[in-house]
C-alpha cells in the first residue's frame, strides 16, 4: 500500500491528509485540535490524527506532498517588494522574520517536525486546489476553475481534466485577484480579511448594488471571457498593510467601518456590490471555460468557489449541466489536493470514476466509540443517560419540534469549513424566532447572519429552486413560491427586513428568499437523514436549520469534551452525543450543587 500524507500550513487553515492506494482515509484542519481558529502552524495534530486514522507510523509515509513551492513563492513576494519600494519597506520588515525562520526551509521543517527522511513533492498552489476539485469528483472528465486570493503568483486558472490526469491551460496573475478584491470590501466593511468573507455575501442581500457599476469602471478592467485586470493604485495590499488606500476610501465616500461598531446602510450596499460584481466575473469565467473546454461537467476550488450564491447562479445561469465544488474548497483542501496529485500524476496511478463523489461526504476526521464518550462526559462530571440509537432519533425529532435547539454530535468530524451534520447546532426552521435566539444567545454573532436548511434530499425540489443535490452546503438556492410567505420587504430597509416574514421556514429562508442549503442523502450520512426523516414524519417538514458547532471565535467542535464545554456555555437546550442525551436542565441542577458545596467550603 502507498502512503501519501498531504500538508497544507503558515497562511491560514492549516491541515493533513491521509490518502492511500489513492483512497482518501483522514483529512482534518489543525485549528479543530488547537482551538485557534484558522490555525496556520504546521498542522502537528492533524498529522498525527492521520497517522493514528490510517495505523502507520512516520515511517510507513511513502511520499509527503506539500500544496505549493515555497522558493516561487517567495519570488513573488520579493519582487513585489521592489516593485513597489520603498513604498512597501515597512510591509517588508514584518513579513521576513516569518520567511526567514519558517517558510523558506519547509523541506527542513517537515523533516524536523515529522522525523521524516523519504521522498517530498511540491506541486503549484493551483494545481492543488484543481487537483481536490477534479479527482474526488463523480465526472470521468470536466472542466476546472480554480480562484482564490493568490497562490505563488497565480490567482485563477481553469484547465480540463480526463480520467487520472488534468492539464491547467490559462490563468490570471498577482496583484489582480478575484479574492483579493472581495477581501478588500471584506476589509473596508470591517470585517476580518481571510477569515470573514462568508459575512459580506451573508450581509449582501440587506443591501442595494449601488457600487457595483463603480466596481467594474474603476476597480477592475473586466474582459467579457472573464479576465480581468484591477486598477491597483486603490489598492494597499502589495506594499502595505491594509487591503486600501485613501483613493478607495474617497471613490466609496469615507474610511473603513471600524470592527464591531454598527453596520450602516452603505456598508450593506457595498456587500451587495462586490457581491454583484464578483457573480458576474465568476459567471463570465464560467462561459468562457466551458467555450473554450466543450465540457459539459464543471468542477470548482478555490477560496472563491466558497462564494455559494455565485456557485448557485454558475449552476442556474451558467452553461454547464452539473458542478462539483471541493468541500474544503480554501487552502486546507490544497493538503488533499497536493495527496491526490501525487498518486495520479507522480505515480500515474488509474482514477475509478462513480457516480457517487469520492469525498465520502467530507466526514474525513475524528470519530469516537460510544465507551470513549462515556468516559469524557464522566471526567466532566456531566449528567447524561444513554438510550439505543433509534430511540435517540426520534426523541432528538420530538425535541426539536418543541423548540429546542440541539447540539448534535455525531460520527466523524467534517474536513472543511461547513459542519455538514457530524458537528451541528440544529433547530426547528419552521421556528420564527430561531434565527434571532440562535444568532445572540448561541452562535454569540450578529443577528444578520443566515442559517442554513438542511434538507431531505428525495423532498428538496419541492422546497427550493434546485436541479441536483448539493450535500456540502456550497450553493445556494430560492425557496419556492409556494412556501413563501410575500412579506412587505419593498417597504423595509437594511436590517429592518428581518422582522418579516418570508417563508414557512423562515429561520432558514434569507431576505431575498434565498437559502444556502444541504442536501441528506441516506448513504453519506444515514444517521442525520433518519432524524430528518421522523421530523418530517412528525410535522411534515423535511427542512431542520444547521449551522455549526461553535461559538464566534472559536473552530468547530471536535471531541466531546469540546461539545460539552460549548454547550454549557451557551443556551443550548439539549446535547446529543452519538447515543447519549444530556438535559441542560439537569447540568444546572449539579452547577448549584457544585457553587453550594464551594460555598460552604
Amino acid at each position: 500500500m502507498t502512503n501519501i500524507l498531504g500538508i497544507s500550513c503558515f497562511y491560514h487553515d492549516s491541515a493533513a491528509c491521509l490518502v492511500q492506494d489513492g483512497k482518501i482515509v483522514a483529512a482534518a484542519q489543525e485549528e479543530r485540535f488547537t482551538r485557534k481558529k484558522h490555525d496556520f502552524e504546521f498542522p502537528k495534530h492533524a498529522v498525527d490524527f492521520c497517522l493514528k486514522q490510517g495505523h502507520l507510523t512516520v515511517g510507513d509515509i511513502d511520499f509527503v506532498a506539500f500544496y505549493e513551492k515555497p522558493f516561487l513563492k517567495f519570488e513573488r513576494i520579493l519582487e513585489t517588494y521592489l516593485a513597489y519600494a520603498p513604498r512597501g519597506f515597512g510591509s517588508f520588515l514584518r513579513a521576513m522574520p516569518l520567511w526567514m525562520k519558517h517558510r523558506l526551509w519547509i523541506p527542513d521543517l517537515i523533516r524536523k517536525e515529522l522525523n521524516y527522511e523519504g521522498k517530498m513533492i511540491f506541486p503549484e498552489h493551483h494545481e492543488s486546489h484543481a487537483s481536490s476539485a477534479f479527482f474526488p469528483s463523480p465526472f470521468e472528465r470536466a472542466a476546472i476553475l480554480t480562484a482564490d486570493g493568490v497562490g505563488e503568483w497565480t490567482t485563477a486558472s481553469f484547465g480540463k481534466g480526463e480520467g487520472h490526469r488534468f492539464e491547467l491551460n490559462s490563468e490570471i496573475r498577482f496583484p489582480h485577484s478575484l479574492g483579493l478584491l472581495y477581501s478588500a470590501f471584506t476589509y473596508y466593511t470591517g470585517f476580518r480579511v481571510n477569515s470573514a468573507e462568508y459575512k459580506v455575501m451573508g450581509l449582501a442581500p440587506y443591501g442595494e448594488p449601488k457600487y457595483a457599476d463603480l466596481i467594474l469602471k474603476e476597480l477592475m478592467d473586466l474582459k467579457e471571457d472573464g479576465s480581468f485586470k484591477l486598477n491597483m493604485k486603490y489598492f494597499n495590499y502589495c506594499s502595505g498593510l491594509t487591503m486600501t488606500n485613501d483613493r478607495f476610501h474617497r471613490l466609496f465616500g469615507g474610511p473603513p467601518r471600524k470592527p464591531e461598531t454598527q453596520i450602516r446602510e452603505r456598508d450593506m450596499d457595498l456587500a451587495r456590490s462586490v457581491q454583484a460584481a464578483t457573480e458576474e466575473v465568476m459567471l463570465r469565467m464560467a462561459r468562457y471555460v466551458h467555450q473554450v473546454t466543450g465540457e459539459e461537467n464543471l468542477c470548482l476550488s478555490g477560496g472563491v468557489a466558497l462564494n455559494c450564491v455565485a456557485n448557485g447562479r454558475i449552476l442556474k445561469e451558467g452553461p454547464f449541466k452539473h458542478i462539483w465544488i471541493q468541500p474544503a474548497a480554501g487552502d486546507a483542501g490544497g493538503a488533499l489536493g497536493a495527496a491526490l496529485l501525487v498518486w495520479h500524476h507522480y505515480l500515474d496511478q488509474p482514477r475509478q470514476v462513480e457516480a457517487e463523489d469520492k469525498q465520502a461526504g467530507s466526514f474525513l476526521g475524528p470519530v469516537f466509540s460510544d465507551s470513549e464518550v462515556e468516559s469524557i462526559l464522566k471526567q466532566q462530571g456531566a449528567v447524561y443517560e444513554k438510550f439505543d440509537p433509534q430511540y435517540v432519533i426520534e426523541k432528538t425529532a420530538e425535541l426539536i419540534e418543541k423548540g429546542n435547539v440541539i447540539g448534535w454530535f455525531q460520527g466523524r468530524m467534517e474536513f472543511g469549513p461547513r459542519a455538514l451534520g457530524g458537528r451541528s447546532i440544529i433547530g426547528d426552521a419552521r421556528n420564527s424566532e430561531m434565527q434571532s435566539r440562535m444568532n445572540l444567545k448561541i452562535k454569540f454573532r450578529e443577528s444578520f447572519r443566515p442559517f442554513a436548511p438542511s434538507v431531505l434530499e428525495e423532498k428538496a425540489s419541492e422546497w427550493f429552486e434546485l436541479s441536483e443535490p448539493s450535500p456540502y452546503m456550497l450553493l445556494v438556492a430560492d425557496v419556492r413560491k409556494q412556501h413563501r410567505i410575500e412579506s412587505v420587504n419593498g417597504n423595509l430597509r437594511g436590517l429592518e427586513k428581518l422582522k418579516a416574514s418570508r417563508s414557512k421556514i423562515p429561520a432558514v429562508t434569507h431576505v431575498d428568499y434565498s437559502a444556502r442549503l444541504q442536501t441528506i442523502d441516506p448513504k453519506r450520512n444515514p444517521v442525520y437523514h433518519n432524524l430528518i426523516q421522523q421530523f418530517f414524519k412528525r410535522t411534515g417538514c423535511p427542512v431542520v436549520i444547521n449551522t455549526s458547532f461553535n461559538v464566534r471565535g472559536e473552530p468547530i467542535v471536535c471531541t466531546p469534551e469540546d461539545a460539552f464545554r460549548c454547550f454549557m456555555n451557551t443556551e443550548m437546550d439539549y446535547l446529543i452525543v452519538g447515543n447519549f442525551i444530556l438535559d441542560k436542565q439537569k447540568q444546572k441542577a449539579v452547577l448549584r450543587r457544585q457553587e453550594i458545596y464551594f460555598e460552604l467550603d
